[in-house]
């Protein structure tokens, strides 16, 4: 199975639509099984098209430009999780080639209220792959030392959803640096989690933030704070960061993160 999980900055980023066909194209060549994205915006004041989904919904304009590849076997499932910057729905999506099976979304913070941007929401999509159940849960959760948001009750609440008689994935922006210890990235290893990361026979320095983005202004250091991780040990063939300038172009102020699996 080939993932990827990518917190896409959505209407953020300068020369957005080329981004946004930069990614497309990727997707057509790599052709993964399973994307989670995080920042997954839409305007307040656009046109709903079908459900909660708007015209400007950063995943519904990704699947547009996937059609115009050619490129017509995606589904989505998109929720939204609170209001960012002043005009957007931000949420969260996964987008999978394979059959849907189940999907939901809910929250895994002290707040429900989506007028607070600390306000926080898994979505979650279970798929069959080769007749197994798999559930891909798209994550963005807080930060450690938040006293309003706690990281460890949102990481209490998000596993209390996750059902350990089935194989699954968390994937995406944990906002925890992978090399802090005693933080958050211990906390879910501590959980019975198993990084992706680690498991991979081959693998790059992991670094998906570089320098100061939202969320962490005072930054100064490399950091691993996007992950794919397992509720069960799997073999892992290769675990690489994409969209860094080294592996394709930038596209978003977060690197992305893509595993092969062999499950």
């Amino acid at each position: 199975m080939d993932v990827l999980t990518l917190n896409c900055h959505s209407w953020q980023e300068e020369n957005q639509i080329e981004k946004i066909k930069y990614l497309a194209k990727t997707i057509q060549e790599k052709k993964y099984d399973v994307i989670a994205l995080q920042e997954v915006s839409q305007s307040m004041e656009a046109e709903h098209v079908y459900g909660d989904n708007k015209r400007d919904n950063y995943g519904i304009v990704l699947l547009d430009e996937l059609k115009k590849l050619g490129v017509v076997d995606y589904q989505m499932v998109w929720g939204f999780s609170h209001l960012g910057f002043a005009t957007f729905e931000e949420g969260l999506a996964v987008l999978t080639k394979c059959p849907i099976i189940k999907e939901r979304s809910f929250f895994v913070s002290e707040s429900e209220d989506t007028n607070n941007w600390k306000t926080r929401k898994i979505v979650s999509a279970t798929i069959s792959y080769k007749d197994q159940p798999i559930t891909i849960y798209s994550c963005h959760l807080g930060w450690w030392d938040d006293e309003e948001e706690p990281f460890q009750k949102q990481v209490d609440r998000l596993m209390g959803q996750v059902n350990n008689q089935e194989l699954s994935f968390l994937m995406g922006d944990f906002n925890n640096n992978a090399h802090l210890r005693g933080a958050g990235y211990d906390y879910l290893m501590q959980q019975g989690l198993y990084d992706t990361y680690e498991l991979a026979k081959q693998k790059d320095d992991g670094t998906t933030v570089k320098g100061k983005i939202a969320g962490w202004k005072e930054n100064k250091q490399d950091l691993r704070i996007d992950f794919v991780l397992s509720n069960q040990a799997i073999e892992v063939i290769s675990s690489q960061v994409i969209f860094n300038d080294i592996n394709y172009r930038v596209i978003s102020d977060h690197f992305g993160v893509e595993a092969k699996l062999n499950i």
